[in-house]
């Protein structure tokens, strides 16, 4: 079969590589029809990620129909129409059993694409089959219904539901990528009387708008004053880190009011200074996590109801075995403007833009 191999920082293309199969009683295969690419397979083409080994296959999300599953697999079967959750849980060990899948300690977690061969390809192999792909209902449109792989429930649980986002609170989410979009969108679920996003792409800011924050925030103009402003002079209730770079961290902790909440989605690749001097008297909280991605069920039910926008994020679309083009495209996405690119829909033209703040 074909897929999408890493090579080493800088070097990764579309080529030749090895059938999966069952290598355990817990597996299944899963014939790859829909797939999406990550801003952390970015941070692994740069080499940030030195766990992935080179000739790996990228990917970590995807739609596709189970062609074979292991003897002891029970709650899916050869034709069943899956999503390919982006974490991968052994059920047994303490992370899993409190409901922490992303801190599977029994061989899963986040491997796919990672530890162990990606969903980037025309075939890929699942562990731990019957908590780790959930059978999609056909209501749920596969390009919808990748995003349901990593960035809604990462934006749900890492940015909304870790930072406590309550009906009547200010919300501010820095980097209106695709993670904070979806954060946007998801916040809007709990009745928030506002919220705000900071970006540098007017491009960006104006998606935001779209999927409901009520005021946006160019992040090269002061946006602490505007949350001042709009707050009388208190800061936001709940603010939502979703770009991964020092100032845009602190950027957060300057945002954020006594008692209020930093929810950290951003991946981080370099440190970022914590200004307990000014911190330690304000009651704040601050989280940080990686998907466990327990909310995927839940969220599959929403969108099976139009309750999520997903189609709203997907800017480009590409045929399977246009990876290196799709990969070129959401890498420039200053240039582009893209959001989520998907691979297995219908094409969809490239717009040009200028600008951007990515995620």
């Amino acid at each position: 079969m074909k897929g999408y191999v890493f090579h080493g920082p800088g070097k990764s293309a579309w080529g030749e590589v090895p059938d999966p199969g069952i290598e355990e009683p817990t597996d299944s295969i899963v014939r790859v029809d829909t797939v999406t690419i990550c801003g952390t397979d970015l941070h692994i083409l740069k080499g940030d990620v030195p766990e992935v080994r080179p000739g790996t296959v990228l990917g970590h999300e995807a739609v596709g129909e189970i062609v074979e599953v292991g003897s002891d697999v029970r709650t899916v079967r050869p034709g069943d129409r899956v999503l390919v959750s982006c974490i991968s849980a052994c059920g047994r060990c303490r992370f899993c059993r409190e409901g922490m899948y992303g801190q599977c300690r029994g061989g899963g977690g986040w491997i796919l694409g990672h530890l162990i061969d990606g969903t980037q390809s025309e075939y890929v192999r699942v562990p731990y089959a019957d908590l780790s792909v959930h059978a999609l209902p056909s209501a749920v449109d596969s390009k919808d219904a990748v995003l349901l792989a990593d960035i809604f429930p990462t934006s749900y649980e890492v940015g909304v539901l870790n930072g406590h986002v309550r009906p009547g609170d200010t919300v501010a989410v820095v980097g209106a990528g695709p993670i904070g979009l979806a954060a946007i969108a998801t916040a809007r679920l709990f009745a928030p009387e506002r919220i705000i996003a900071v970006d540098l792409a007017a491009s960006r800011l104006e998606a935001a708008r779209r999927l409901g924050a009520e005021a946006v925030a160019d992040a090269r103009e002061e946006p602490e004053q505007l949350i001042a402003d709009l707050t009388d002079g208190l800061g936001a209730d709940v603010v939502i880190e979703a770009v991964g770079v020092p100032e845009s961290f602190e950027l957060c902790t300057r945002m954020v009011r006594p008692g209020g909440h930093v929810a950290n989605v951003g991946v981080h690749g370099k440190p970022a200074t914590l200004h307990l001097e000014d911190l330690w008297i304000k009651n704040v909280t601050i989280t940080t996590g990686l998907v466990d991605t327990y909310s995927t069920p839940t969220l599959l039910r929403m969108a099976a109801a139009g309750r999520l926008p997903t189609s709203q994020l997907v800017t480009h679309t590409f045929p399977l075995d246009r990876m290196e083009e799709a990969y070129d495209v959401f890498g420039n996405a200053a240039d582009t403007g893209a959001l989520k690119v998907v691979l297995g829909g219908p094409q969809r033209e490239v717009v040009a833009v200028t600008g951007g703040f990515t995620a």
